[in-house]
């Protein structure tokens, strides 16, 4: 496999034609006169000829060393002006951020406030990517996600921004017909809608005051890979869901369906928002993370039920 370019030697060498002495390109630089010498001297024993001819009061190029220096000169200019950016972006909120969001929860609950941002921060740009499925951020190149559940432990750094909890429902027609179950277990003789995100979607664990715990494996008529794909089923009376309080408080509230198992709870769940690991973290990553902290911080509502 060939080398890579030398890319310091021929930026040092670029800066020593550019002041005319090895002294001046090393004080600007940073260099010691020697490290300046070595790597143009390392230049020249990597391309096989000498680019400079040295006399204690002139430096002056020779053939080699003229036509190598303006593309020198121009890969110096380069790599300064691609560090500069980068630079820039990094201490000032500009550019691009991809942010993973789950589908329901970003339309109601993220997409309203991303305006109050944009107008906040005119030079950064948002990618809003909607999915109820797990998003591999490192993978697909996303700066950040949300997500609403427990958290498995993974390298990923998290942020809670607030509580999301979840609640098993029914219409008041469904248990009028079929009766209100009151633990977990009689779950398996009603009919229940199935979410296929759930970290164990074919199973439902609960927990009590009491510490006691019940799994149950409920069946029914409608599975679905979006939460708010089960509420009209749901408020037809057609069967029983555990629903997150985002989709589900409304409908609490209004009394168009009860919480049922009082007294047992599925894993308490939260809002978190999740970045890749490692840093420092561009300056218009780090903005949107404390915007979306703030938000959910002050505003999301209580939870009902």
């Amino acid at each position: 496999m060939a080398k890579l370019p030398d890319f310091e030697g021929l930026a040092i060498f670029a800066k020593v034609v550019e002041l005319q002495s090895f002294a001046a390109a090393a004080a600007e630089l940073a260099l010691s006169k020697a490290t300046v010498s070595k790597a143009v001297t390392r230049l020249e024993q990597r391309l096989g000829a000498r680019l400079f001819n040295r006399t204690s009061r002139r430096l002056a190029l020779t053939d080699t060393g003229q036509k190598l220096s303006a593309r020198a000169a121009r890969l110096l200019s380069d790599g300064e002006a691609v560090e500069n950016e980068a630079l820039a972006q990094s201490a000032a909120p500009r550019g691009l951020v991809r942010l993973a969001v789950p589908m329901t929860f970003g339309v109601r609950e993220v997409a309203p406030i991303l305006p109050e941002f944009l107008e906040k921060y005119p030079d950064v740009a948002i990618d809003l990517h909607l999915s109820d499925a797990m998003v591999d951020l490192i993978g697909e190149g996303f700066d950040a996600g949300l997500r609403i559940a427990s958290l498995p432990d993974s390298s990923l750094i998290a942020r809670r921004l607030c509580a999301m909890p979840r609640y098993t429902v029914a219409s008041p027609a469904y248990l009028k017909r079929h009766g209100r179950p009151t633990h977990p277990m009689h779950l398996a003789e009603h009919k229940c809608f199935g979410y296929a995100y759930l970290s164990t979607p074919e199973v439902w664990h609960y927990t009590n005051a009491k510490g006691e715990q019940a799994s149950v494996r409920p069946g029914g008529p409608l599975r679905v890979n979006n939460g708010e794909a089960v509420m009209p089923a749901l408020l037809a009376g057609l069967g029983i869901a555990d629903l997150p309080d985002f989709l589900v408080g409304d409908a609490i509230a209004s009394g168009k369906v009860e919480v049922i198992l009082e007294g047992w709870k599925q894993t308490e769940g939260a809002v978190h928002l999740v970045m890749p690991p490692g840093g420092p973290r561009p300056a218009r990553v780090e903005v949107l993370a404390d915007f979306l902290t703030r938000h959910f911080a002050k505003a999301r509502k209580l939870p009902r039920g």
